[in-house]
């Protein structure tokens, strides 16, 4: 199936973007931390590579235009992000880290969000987690694997900016499971010490917490040994997320959060992957912070689904309120489609 998806996209998207998006080869590896100790401005400087192309520009403001246009070029960055040059300000002082959902990739998941972000002054960066190189499909793999994956590029991206702590922002599994196992697991949150956390805030788009019924046949499909069957072909981690699976018990056994990290949840009624969909909400626990937004609450003609709601304006708002939230505005509602996002533009303020 993903074979035949492929041959399918692969010529729209040569005539699409070939000619201008850079490969992945031409984007600069991430540099790697000196182990044991805080990079020094001289240190981070020698660490990085030699400048390439980061490309700019309003970015593809359509979920399935992304993902046609990545076909070519699976693990390139998307518009204005992975500049390994970039210092957070002041103002920002963290960098944002934006984490694909299964079956996604950087390119495809935050071709629209990654130049707003970047325009609104933040450093950005798009790892490809969970799947080989060159694979379009990813965030695959064991869970587990991808949240480790995740603690070495959190790393690269502090020595190579000087920052001590990022913010992270997620789709699906990339803002549920995966970044709250690298949280809770693998180092990103120390809850005897919350001062030395890694990690600032977790915003996330159509989480998946708590595991999803797949609108119920998920369940059965699981029951049946069907997912554990497949798994060469669909990977493990689409069995990780479905409800019931003991992933989801030892990810939450000590409770949703940790000390010290403000967690954002921004769901859709019209979720048709992540379900119930009320199951992507947390629940705070000690010192920890958690907002939990439905869109429609703000904006009744949002109609953004699970596909959609990384390509919504209105929830690019949400976002850009949870990093700064002293210079927060109230979204602009206008009508935003399933799958294709708005059909006209809405500021973001």
């Amino acid at each position: 199936m993903r074979s035949l998806v492929s041959a399918v996209c692969v010529a729209a998207a040569t005539a699409l973007t070939c000619a201008t998006v850079p490969s992945a080869a031409a984007q600069p590896a991430a540099p790697e931390p000196s182990a044991g100790h805080r990079a020094t401005p001289d240190a981070r400087r020698a660490l990085l590579p030699p400048t390439g192309p980061v490309t700019s520009g309003p970015g593809i403001t359509t979920f399935p235009l992304a993902v046609v246009a990545s076909v070519p070029h699976p693990d390139a960055p998307p518009p204005g992000a992975d500049d390994w040059h970039c210092r957070p300000t002041p103002r920002h002082p963290r960098p944002v880290i934006l984490i694909h959902g299964t079956y996604e990739n950087a390119f495809d998941n935050w071709n629209y969000l990654s130049p707003v972000l970047k325009r609104h002054g933040y450093c950005v960066f798009t790892p490809n987690l969970g799947a080989p190189p060159g694979e379009i499909f990813k965030a695959t793999r064991h869970i587990p694997f991808s949240a480790r994956q995740l603690a070495r590029y959190v790393e690269r991206v502090r020595a190579a900016t000087g920052a001590r702590q990022v913010d992270l922002v997620g789709h699906s599994q990339g803002g549920g499971a995966l970044p709250r196992w690298y949280i809770n697991w693998e180092g990103g949150a120390d809850p005897r010490n919350p001062a030395r956390n890694k990690v600032r805030r977790l915003i996330a788009l159509s989480p998946g917490n708590h595991g999803t019924t797949f609108l119920g046949p998920g369940l059965l499909v699981k029951e049946l040994g069907v997912m554990r069957a497949t798994r060469p072909i669909t990977g493990r981690a689409i069995e990780e997320v479905t409800q019931g699976d003991r992933f989801n018990y030892e990810l939450d056994r000590l409770g949703d959060t940790r000390p010290g990290v403000e967690y954002t949840n921004i769901v859709t009624r019209l979720d048709e992957v992540v379900t119930p969909y009320d199951h992507q909400y947390l629940k705070a626990g000690p010192g920890a912070k958690v907002n939990n937004f439905t869109i429609q609450d703000i904006c009744p003609a949002d109609l953004a689904e699970h596909g959609a709601i990384s390509y919504d304006p209105v929830a690019f708002q949400l976002i850009l309120n949870a990093l700064d939230p002293a210079t927060a505005h109230r979204p602009d509602c206008e009508l935003v489609l399933p799958l294709l996002g708005a059909p006209v533009d809405i500021p973001v303020r």
